[in-house]
């Protein structure tokens, strides 16, 4: 039966640690905001319990909808968090908050005081309504309940282990927790922080919260809803909610599961401006529209860090560590899920919408590809529709480009890694008809290898490793002839000329006839040495030098090259030394710009070069 004779009770409450407060304070000193969310919550909590009694037991339902109401008094220094929930009387008062209110904070810090890293908890769920002494000196609570003939109760205690329970004032069903505020924490009284941190914790919750009478929260948020009833506008308009200063997302993906486990949510692909710029991603973790943390990374993989939104997991306990997040199967199953809405969104659009797709690639595809080499299941969904620039000016996939080429060369694919400084390379093979695409990412070098493992018939050659035979022009065999008077060819003279003026004894030359005759020489290396020197250069250890390991290609069907060997007999021994050395200079420009001494020998070579030519005229 509710009590009805006055009340006035103080008494100490049953724990064992007299401390707690100094524990509690100490241990979340910088995430103080958290009693906001957390007596939010208890409030939404009340309000959802006082509608299933109102049905269960056909009692009067609250006259309006549930509320919460949020107020400040800046000359009292107080925060008042009032709801017309079910209300408490005096038994509910020793029950819920003598007892398990502060029994659940003493099982927090038994768990948790002698954790070094803060962080390792997500979201402190648990603890409850003594979060509100961090930041008061006082905690009052008005209650009146929903229970027939119930008298308002009021509850007051500073954080010590002593309470007081008296008659209370409240004259309407529900609850009244008023918060005298420490000297600490003015910054809740002085401007509209707690504001910000309803918009941020409860912003979500399906009931309206006001803060000092004005509505701040959106109680209907879009995961709630079906996919094919939100537009395009509208997911656009919830992701500048979520990241206000973000620009507009390349796509999104709606979450809405049910079985085998919960979970509902809007992801977005966001902008990203530099491709290590994976720091962008942030997932905010709700519970029941209930904020947790924005620190939800293990809850999708690696690969997908970069994705932003929103989701909610009624089914994760909240106050657990992180290597709980890490292990626990319900969460792997989550990530699983995820992972799969991904890689099918992706297949959709490229199917659905091809242009829009390939205009999405350039920010997404370093994470798609990293997701491929760390994920057989999403490689395996994802794997024909990687696409990459090439130089037939349109995007394509490896499939598509083997299919296109196979009679130039069947299972190889032509590769570029720096468009601009290859650029000669390049137009040689397009001279030829022969197509490029372009891996240019930091990621690429990993994922031609990662490529060539799971496709062990195709192989990957960069145009600066490899003379095709569709580059040489094999109708030029008089090189090849030997002369009787000296027993050798063109080729061997060539060679044997730059050799001895370049005395480069890591430099090796082939001269044979190129179908481009504009250009005198170019330099390639092999495939394997290319890939290691430039796995070195990634990892920041000194390699081999710049040129070691190179071949000097020699094109007897350029001009220069033809006359080279007679302009040897009529030059000093220094003049063809500079010409072979201007050439073998054009032919490094070809790999990269020239830089430092090596620039400043080109610049003397070519007033050299100059000066011999006007002395001719």
């Amino acid at each position: 039966m509710p009590k009805t004779t006055p009340i006035d009770i103080s008494g100490d409450i049953s724990i064992h640690s007299e401390n707690i407060l100094p524990i509690i304070k100490k241990w979340l000193y910088s995430e103080n905001e958290i009693f906001v969310r957390e007596l939010i919550s208890n409030s939404f909590d009340a309000i959802t319990k006082r509608s299933k009694i109102a049905i269960k037991e056909s009692l009067d339902p609250a006259p309006d909808a549930g509320k919460i109401k949020v107020s400040i008094d800046k000359d009292k220094r107080t925060v008042t968090i009032s709801d017309n929930g079910l209300g408490m009387d005096q038994d509910d008062i020793q029950t819920y908050i003598n007892q398990i209110a502060f029994s659940g904070a003493e099982d927090f810090i038994k768990k948790y005081k002698d954790k070094d890293d803060q962080n390792q908890i997500i979201g402190h769920f648990g603890l409850g309504f003594y979060s509100s002494f961090i930041v008061s000196d006082l905690v009052e609570i008005q209650s009146l309940s929903y229970k027939k003939g119930a008298k308002p109760v009021k509850w007051t205690c500073d954080g010590s282990t002593q309470f007081k329970l008296v008659s209370g004032s409240r004259k309407t069903v529900g609850t009244d927790v008023i918060l005298h505020l420490n000297k600490d924490s003015d910054s809740y009284v002085t401007t509209d922080k707690i504001k910000t941190l309803i918009q941020k914790y409860a912003n979500f919750l399906p009931v309206e919260i006001t803060y000092n009478d004005e509505v701040v929260n959106d109680h209907n948020p879009i995961w709630l809803s079906q996919p094919k009833d939100v537009d395009a506008d509208t997911y656009k308009e919830f992701y500048k909610k979520l990241f206000p200063y973000n620009q507009e997302p390349l796509f999104w993906i709606h979450l809405n599961v049910d079985y085998p486990f919960n979970l509902q949510g809007v992801l977005y692909f966001p902008k990203i401006i530099h491709e290590l710029d994976a720091n962008k991603g942030q997932i905010k973790l709700f519970c029941q529209q209930v904020f947790v943390t924005d620190e939800a990374k293990d809850v999708v993989p690696e690969f997908l860090t970069l994705l932003q939104g929103a989701i909610d997991c009624p089914d994760i306990p909240l106050n657990v560590s992180r290597s709980y997040l890490q292990n626990d199967p319900y969460v792997r199953k989550i990530s699983e899920h995820i992972v799969k809405k991904v890689a099918d969104k992706l297949n959709e659009l490229y199917k659905k919408e091809r242009e829009s797709f390939e205009q999405s690639w350039e920010d997404i595809h370093p994470f798609i590809k990293y997701g491929m080499m760390n994920n057989d299941k999403f490689y395996d969904k994802v794997k024909d529709i990687v696409i990459f620039k090439s130089s037939s000016d349109k995007s394509t996939t490896i499939s598509e480009y083997l299919e296109r080429n196979k009679s130039a060369h069947e299972n190889k694919v032509i590769y570029c890694s720096d468009e601009e400084a290859h650029a000669s390379y390049v137009a040689l093979c397009k001279e030829q008809g022969l197509e490029v695409i372009f891996l240019s990412a930091v990621i690429d070098s990993h994922f031609i290898q990662f490529l060539e493992s799971k496709n062990t018939d195709v192989k990957f050659v960069s145009v600066d490793t490899e003379i095709t035979d569709h580059l040489v022009d094999e109708s030029k065999d008089e090189a090849q002839k030997v002369d009787p008077k000296d027993n050798q060819t063109d080729s061997d003279r060539t060679e044997e000329l730059f050799k001895s003026m370049l005395k480069n004894d890591l430099l090796k030359f082939k001269a044979q006839a190129l179908k481009n005759k504009e250009t005198p020489a170019i330099l390639v290396q092999e495939e394997q040495s290319r890939r290691l020197k430039q796995m070195t250069a990634m990892m920041g250890a000194s390699g081999m030098p710049d040129m070691d390991n190179y071949t000097m290609v020699l094109n007897l069907n350029n001009p220069i090259i033809q006359k080279i060997g007679t302009l040897s007999k009529r030059l000093k021994s220094d003049q063809t030394q500079a010409l072979c050395e201007y050439i073998y200079d054009l032919a490094q420009m070809g790999q990269k710009p020239l830089t430092g001494e090596k620039l400043q020998a080109f610049m003397g070579r070519s007033q050299s070069i100059l000066s011999l030519l006007t002395e001719k005229l």
